[in-house]
């Protein structure tokens, strides 16, 4: 059973920077590939960042690549999002999810379909 729970979220001016963790009270994460992705009002839920269960390999959003880093610590069955430099555009709900599904080492989940499991979500807001 997976359950994951976001924290770090809230506020922070242009340019800024803020760590988003997510933790996982099963047993198992490190056998899913894991991903975060964000939801700004109106709008659907977009991808942001990958990390892959084996390798720890990373894939991001054109968007973010550049300021946003993406790690895991399966000893403490948690994921992080650092987040540098932000804009006012990345305000958003960001999730947290977990994919089981495995097409090998190399293999991005970018779309929402592809995870099974989602946290409650955490608010991020860049002021200008």
């Amino acid at each position: 059973q997976v359950q994951l729970v976001e924290s770090g979220g809230g506020w922070v001016q242009a340019g800024g920077s803020l760590r988003l963790s997510c933790a996982d009270s099963g047993r198992s994460f490190s056998m899913y590939d894991m991903g975060w992705f964000r939801q700004a009002p109106g709008k659907e839920r977009e991808f942001v960042a990958t990390i892959s269960r084996i390798e720890g390999s990373t894939y991001y959003a054109p968007s973010v690549k550049g300021r946003f880093t993406i790690s895991r610590d399966n000893a403490k069955n948690t994921l992080y999002l650092q987040m540098n430099s932000q804009k006012p555009e990345d305000t958003a709900v960001y999730y947290c999810a977990a994919a089981s599904r495995f097409h090998g080492s190399y293999y991005y989940y970018t779309e929402v379909r592809e995870y099974d499991y989602w946290g409650q979500g955490t608010q991020v807001t860049v002021s200008s």
